[in-house]
């Protein structure tokens, strides 16, 4: 199954958080269940170097809901512009799942 869509769009010196649910193709929610959810941002796909790495938490593993945050502290060093991000889940047997991509819009702090 392709990895879902999602732009993100993260304000320069804020508190950033979002929720995502994710679903199975029948509707139902994604167990994350003994699963560990890493997502990171690059300034593209050909970055070597990571712009930031995403905390994760998850609330209830059988309602596959995840909170993705970044304190402000570490967006206020994120450089505005246009960046991308992937999700990806490792489950219990080491398999490695994109699960959720797309780009991250970030807006310029004016008052700092």
């Amino acid at each position: 199954m392709p990895a879902g869509y999602q732009e993100l769009f993260l304000e320069q010196g804020s508190n950033f958080n979002t929720s995502v649910a994710l679903d199975e193709a029948d509707g139902s929610p994604f167990q994350l269940v003994d699963c560990e959810v890493k997502a990171v941002m690059k300034k593209s796909y050909y970055s070597s170097s990571t712009t930031a790495e995403f905390v994760i938490e998850i609330n209830d593993p059988t309602e596959g809901i995840l909170i993705l945050s970044l304190p402000y502290a570490n967006t206020a060093n994120i450089p505005a512009g246009r960046y991308v991000y992937d999700l990806e889940l490792i489950n219990g047997e080491s398999i490695v799942t994109r699960i959720l991509e797309g780009i991250v819009t970030v807006t310029p702090e004016v008052t700092r």
